[in-house]
């Protein structure tokens, strides 16, 4: 099979490769995947560029973890009717060192989640870590439904599906944007109300929340904690929590006896090592959110396979948009 791969840690356009690889097998209770399209997701550019010093775990690594294709075989213990299912997956190269970046990609038969036959292959590719990752963020401390959940950051990749989920569980959805042009893009997801937060300060921007949520909010999907965990704080109502995947200060400081005095709840949250239950309930309701009418990512850019150092280099320079390698 046709694959890219790296066998080092560095610069997109120096250690990708693209070139023949051998096909994969499934073993018992996996499938293979002829994959369509695949998922470029900015932890994938971190491994690739060693990005936190843990080396290589692997001797050699295709890349990516999400995808979507057809089911081209299936291992011992899977129901071979699940051959010819179009499909999205996930955690393809979390803990593995074979990802979708290839034309088949072996998964555990779990992590191949149908894709409703409306959905493009495309927008089935940008679901795994964003996706799950949000429905983390939004149900983490419980159910969401007849409450207020505050997305900052609404119009990323993680913000958006976490507005469009907390929608779907009956949430009243208040997001944040930096920039105006983004508010249609959270709105679209489902936000009650979006509020552009860009060069404003931090008073004005609790003044703004306060205006549309004045007794509060009772729950945060956080995607900047150390800029915005005093804002989160003034804002959240008694016995709140904040879901938070992300920072821009690794040893952020924190208002710790206001956070204690409200009985606030704080949860950190990595996707590759979320309980296996609560991924497959991830997958669900991303699933029932298209179905409800969840439009996906409105801009996707296609790259194609001899093109991933390109892709990678997009993701990279925080352009708008998801990335996606068309195989």
């Amino acid at each position: 099979m046709k694959a890219a791969w790296y066998e080092q840690s560095g610069a997109a356009d120096e250690v990708l490769v693209v070139g023949e690889a051998p096909d994969p097998v499934p073993g018992a209770g996996e499938v293979c995947i002829k994959v369509a399209a695949s998922g470029v997701n900015p932890g994938d550019v971190k491994k690739r560029q060693d990005t936190f010093g843990v080396g290589m775990a692997f001797l050699k690594v295709i890349p990516h973890s999400d995808g979507a294709g057809k089911i081209e075989a299936v291992g011992d213990g899977v129901d071979a009717a699940r051959v010819g299912e179009r499909v999205w997956c996930y955690g393809a190269q979390s803990y593995r060192p074979f990802g979708t970046a290839a034309e088949f990609v072996v998964v555990p038969s779990e992590q191949a989640v149908p894709l409703d036959g409306a959905v493009s292959y495309e927008q089935g590719a940008c679901l795994g870590i964003p996706g799950i990752t949000a429905h983390r963020a939004v149900h983490v401390a419980g159910p969401v439904n007849d409450r207020t959940v505050l997305v900052q950051g609404g119009a990323g990749a993680v913000g958006l599906c976490a507005v469009a989920l907390a929608r779907d569980a009956g949430a009243h959805v208040i997001a944040t944007v930096r920039a105006e042009s983004d508010m249609p893009v959270a709105a679209t997801a489902g936000a009650h109300e979006v509020l552009c937060t860009g060069n404003l300060a931090e008073g004005d921007i609790v003044e703004r929340i306060r205006n549309v949520a004045p007794d509060g909010v009772n729950h945060v999907v956080e995607v900047a904690f150390h800029a915005n965990i005093a804002i989160d704080e003034q804002l959240l109502a008694l016995s709140g929590s904040i879901g938070t995947y992300a920072t821009g200060n690794a040893s952020a400081s924190i208002p710790f006896w206001p956070l204690v005095f409200k009985n606030i709840a704080v949860f950190f949250l990595g996707s590759d090592d979320f309980p296996r239950e609560a991924k497959i309930k991830a997958a669900e309701g991303l699933n029932h959110a298209l179905k409800a009418g969840w439009s996906g990512f409105g801009q996707v850019e296609r790259f194609s396979l001899d093109a991933i150092a390109k892709a990678h280099q997009f993701v990279e320079s925080a352009s708008k948009g998801r990335a996606v390698v068309v195989i």
